[in-house]
């Protein structure tokens, strides 16, 4: 696949209306560095934990280089991914870094009104050379509902060099709305066909701190995790004006496994529980 690399962002650098006009017209925001790096090595080490714990990683390895284990390979939808996957839900520090200050000043920029942040988020664990579930091209739309104009900021939880794979962006699509989707392997389990559509795919290597924010009409794919042995550790987090509508299922856990009951379980601050209950939230659907 050829691509092109993403258009770099800094926000304090590039004005306000720069960063609205990038996201209008290539339908992505590509910001270096804009996470807290002790944040993310955190939640990393809590995923990876939990990871380690199913048997999941090499015996002998450190945890937090995300070995994966010899001839384990397991995607969503597959009990044994499905018992893992409610542990990382349950992690307090994974819910807070959907909260990152830099993460929120992006939003409100684009929004121009205060954030509302999806309560759902979304944790993706990739194991290597199992390249037949790589997620299909698609828009996020389709999974979110609410108002079109939601955001995910997707990164890495550290260094995503090539061989991980990371994130495609199909530049600029697509302004005139939701594409017809198809049944497809991998997260989310729907597709676009993208051959007839006018735009280019664009994508980089992502260290650690860096971050992609785009709207939910943008079509965009992972790619092959091709390392010989690690694991791609990332999030998907979601993002709104509060004064915009917003779809009862974007209030509720991830797979719906859980009730936040559930989730907050031994948790050690209430800051992030129930937060939106506080706001003037628009739910709609």
């Amino acid at each position: 696949m050829d691509t092109e690399p993403f258009v770099p962002s800094k926000l304090g650098t590039d004005s306000p209306e720069l960063l609205r006009s990038r996201m209008a017209g290539q339908r992505y925001l590509f910001l270096p560095d804009l996470i807290d790096h002790t944040a993310i090595r955190e939640v990393r080490h809590d995923i990876l934990a939990v990871c380690a714990q199913a048997g999941w990683l090499a015996p002998g390895t450190d945890p937090d280089e995300g070995i994966a284990a010899p001839g384990v390979r397991y995607v969503a939808g597959q009990p044994e991914f499905g018992a893992v996957y409610t542990e990382i839900q349950k992690l307090e520090s994974f819910h807070a870094l959907a909260h990152q200050p830099g993460i929120l000043d992006a939003v409100r920029t684009i929004v121009q009104d205060d954030v509302l942040v999806h309560p759902r988020n979304i944790a993706r664990v990739i194991f290597p050379q199992n390249t037949d579930y790589t997620t299909p091209a698609h828009q996020d739309f389709i999974h979110i509902k609410g108002t079109a104009d939601t955001y995910t900021c997707w990164f890495p939880l550290g260094d995503c060099p090539p061989e991980l794979g990371g994130l495609a962006i199909m530049a600029g699509s697509h302004p005139d709305g939701v594409l017809p989707h198809v049944p497809a392997l991998g997260a989310g389990g729907k597709g676009v066909v993208t051959e007839p559509l006018p735009y280019h795919w664009v994508a980089s290597p992502l260290r650690t701190g860096d971050a992609l924010l785009f709207h939910s009409h943008t079509v965009h794919k992972g790619l092959d995790n091709v390392s010989a042995d690690r694991l791609r550790v990332s999030v998907d987090f979601r993002y709104q004006a509060v004064s915009a509508p917003v779809h009862p299922s974007s209030l509720l856990p991830h797979h719906g496994q859980l009730t936040w009951d559930d989730i907050y379980a031994g948790w050690k601050s209430k800051r992030y529980q129930y937060y939106w209950r506080s706001l003037p939230v628009n739910v709609a659907g």
